[in-house]
């Protein structure tokens, strides 16, 4: 019964990752920041953004089964973060999105972005598994 807990936390704790990351990413797209650094990228805030991003936070946020604990959240979530981030650069923008290799077709930086979006993911995922975690003692 552990390991069920421990995936449905993991993958709760990485849904709220992908609410974080959606959030802070629609922000900056709202308030023109990605557009400021040449990055076309300003999603509308619909339930058609959020709910796959939820749903493959969740499903990335298995990931930190394979490392329950850690002291360092800052590093385990942008340890875990460069999975989200190399699927998104080398299979979802030039393949599903077709935006180019690593979606340079969005604009220079959009590998940079993306780099930081996604860590904002993994960071927040750790966060919440670590607070959750003391809740429980």
């Amino acid at each position: 019964m552990q390991f069920i807990q421990k995936i449905s936390l993991t993958f709760a704790a990485g849904c709220v990752g992908g609410l974080l990351n959606s959030l802070i990413l629609w922000f900056f797209g709202a308030q023109g920041i990605n557009q400021f650094l040449g990055v076309n990228l300003a999603p509308s805030l619909t339930p058609a953004f959020i709910y796959p991003r939820l749903v493959w936070g969740g499903l990335w946020g298995l990931l930190f089964l394979l490392s329950w604990r850690s002291k360092n959240i800052w590093g385990q979530g942008l340890i875990y973060s460069l999975g989200p981030t190399l699927a998104q650069l080398f299979l979802v923008f030039p393949y599903k999105a077709n935006k180019g290799f690593l979606g340079l077709e969005l604009g220079l930086l959009t590998p940079l972005l993306v780099v930081f979006f996604n860590a904002i993911w993994g960071i927040g995922t750790a966060w919440w598994l670590r607070l959750s975690d003391k809740g429980r003692r």
